[in-house]
């Protein structure tokens, strides 16, 4: 085999020491390189794994807020309805309330304006009696003094 090899040209020791050196910078490499790039792409898978797990969590944490939002804002409504109708209430009683005083106000206002009127009118009367008197008065001077000139 010795003379295959030296026909062809190839130092035997030499390709041993060549095997050895291949197997040094083999395991170097399988040390210093692959170990490190397969623990990095263990990391990343890892990270990769977890961003879509906190982007399922998202999710469904999104989908009950919404779901929560929407609860809040039929409350909301619902409180509002209620706030509303409470003040349309208050509203109606505050306008029966102001109806009733206005109208207790319009017949106090009545009565007071009749009983002025009244006066007047007893006032007037008192007048026109009076006046009815004098004149009766002067009419009888003027028959006693036509009567006795």
């Amino acid at each position: 085999m010795q003379q295959l090899f030296s026909a062809f040209g190839i130092d035997w020791h030499l390709l041993i020491a060549q095997a050895v050196n291949f197997g040094i910078v083999l395991i170097a490499l399988w040390y210093f390189l692959y170990k490190p790039v397969l623990a990095v792409l263990e990391k990343r898978q890892e990270t990769v794994a977890k961003g879509v797990e906190d982007a399922a969590k998202a999710e469904a944490l999104l989908a009950g807020a919404g779901a929560e939002s929407a609860k809040r804002v039929a409350a909301a409504d619902e409180e509002a309805e209620h706030i509303v109708s409470a003040a349309r209430e208050a509203g109606n009683a505050e306008k029966a309330r102001l109806l009733k005083e206005a109208e207790a106000r319009a017949v106090a206002v009545t009565k007071d304006a009749e009983e002025r009127a009244k006066e007047v009118a007893a006032r007037a009367e008192r007048e026109s009696e009076k006046e009815v008197a004098r004149l009766a008065v002067l009419a009888a001077e003027k028959l006693l003094k036509k009567h006795y000139d």
